[in-house]
């Protein structure tokens, strides 16, 4: 088994990180949803003002995973947070460390920058993800939907009157 090199992405990674997204997507059943293109990645992550951060996962100098986030703020804790929006690892790489070592690499990160957490979602069937993230100590926040305005629904929500 080789190990794991998890690195920061560059904006020479836009290919990757693009084609990860159409896998990951994919993989959801959500492959009709993805809007992401090459331009707009590398506006929004490596551009004047970036809105989020990629790590990638590389084994034998290939990339095998990466993971998509972004800082939020907690209220109640007064500190930011982390907020992973996506995980993936190749399927011919799974079970060699590659997203363990994503998701360590986070947690330091969320520490280094004094974050109160480090939190995600995962979809309800994918059961192989939710055991991983168990065996890893994330516990389910069962209590909290998720809510979305997107869309119209977004656009009529912006005309309100203030």
């Amino acid at each position: 088994m080789s190990s794991i090199l998890v690195r920061a992405a560059q904006a020479d990674d836009i290919d990757t990180i693009h084609g990860f997204i159409l896998s990951l997507a994919e993989y959801e059943r959500l492959a009709h949803e993805v809007k992401a293109d090459r331009d707009m990645l590398g506006r929004y992550l490596f551009g004047p003002r970036p809105m989020a951060e990629v790590l990638i996962a590389e084994a034998d100098g290939s990339a095998v995973g990466f993971a998509l986030f972004f800082h939020n703020f907690s209220t109640f804790e007064g500190r930011p947070g982390l907020y992973l929006e996506d995980l993936f690892v190749l399927p011919e790489a799974r079970g060699r460390g590659a997203g363990k070592a994503l998701l360590a690499r986070l947690a330091a990160l969320a520490i280094d920058r004094d974050c109160a957490r480090l939190e995600w979602s995962v979809l309800d069937w994918n059961e192989p993800s939710i055991a991983f993230y168990r065996a890893l100590g994330a516990r389910a926040m069962d209590e909290w939907t998720v809510q979305r305005v997107d869309g119209q629904a977004l656009v009529r929500l912006a005309a309100l009157p203030s």
